[in-house]
């Protein structure tokens, strides 16, 4: 069972970008730059294809990335993550240990002030706690990945048009496709923090996306979601909008997300 990264990064040297991540598998790296091109080369831990696109969209990269894949095992990555050594040795061996996951949520430490998860203990993850993983977290055999025919949105995240959560929504579609996924201690890496690709602060749009995120989530729950994000949250993000306001931009969001999904637009 070969381990196989996937990466999406923005105007990177494929192979200078492969040694500062300490990659030591096969890999498929997306470039989203200004030029198309391709090229493969090797590292003592196998090949790496690097592929330049002219275009825009974290999940369409991670899409692309899919696509080229072609080991068991499909880890999906950020150009900010950096491995331990015998990462692919233990993820391989997880997937050995736990035969029933078609996915494995690992732990991959970030600065505290950044953190969104931290996984203490083995066990399911479903609809209602999978919108905290984010997709360097994730590996998935991957012809049960393919086999259920499930993607990255192209409406949300980095360079699409609404921010982030193309994650959370690719967790949830793999969840309705009848994957059976589980989040593992087992630590693999860590992120080395740069300037993020999509957060700009807690301004109104940012209540807004979250909206239209909310909705294509949680359906005819995203009102109460939203409540208590916005209310529990109200001392870190409400600072300088109301939170009551930060709640009707919200509610606004999950219109717009409604309204979207009526016209037949897949999240």
């Amino acid at each position: 069972m070969a381990v196989e990264l996937l990466v999406s990064c923005m105007h990177k040297d494929g192979r200078a970008l492969a040694e500062k991540m300490h990659i030591s598998s096969p890999a498929v790296i997306v470039n989203q730059c200004e030029e198309d091109s391709e090229e493969q080369f090797d590292l003592p831990g196998g090949r790496i294809t690097a592929i330049c696109r002219n275009e825009r969209g974290v999940g369409r990269s991670r899409n692309l990335a899919l696509e080229r894949a072609g080991e068991a095992v499909c880890v999906f990555s950020d150009e900010d993550i950096v491995y331990e050594p015998d990462y692919a040795e233990k993820i391989q061996a997880e997937f050995d240990r736990h035969p029933e996951a078609d996915g494995l949520l690992f732990q991959v430490d970030v600065d505290p002030s950044r953190r969104t998860y931290r996984i203490d203990s083995f066990g399911p993850v479903g609809r209602f706690n999978c919108g905290r993983y984010p997709a360097y977290s994730m590996a998935f055999r991957r012809d049960r990945l393919i086999a259920a025919g499930v993607r990255f949105s192209l409406l949300f995240g980095g360079g699409a048009k609404y921010s982030n959560g193309e994650d959370s929504l690719f967790l949830l579609d793999c969840i309705k496709a009848g994957l059976k996924i589980y989040k593992t201690p087992m630590r693999i890496g860590e992120e080395i923090p740069r300037p993020s690709t999509w957060f700009t602060g807690y301004h109104e749009k940012f209540f807004f996306d979250r909206g239209v995120l909310f909705h294509f989530l949680y359906g005819r729950l995203a009102f109460l979601w939203g409540f208590r994000f916005t209310f529990c949250k109200r001392k870190v993000m409400c600072r300088e909008i109301p939170w009551y306001k930060a709640y009707a931009l919200l509610l606004r969001g999950v219109r717009e997300g409604r309204k979207t999904e009526a016209e037949g637009i897949d999240a």
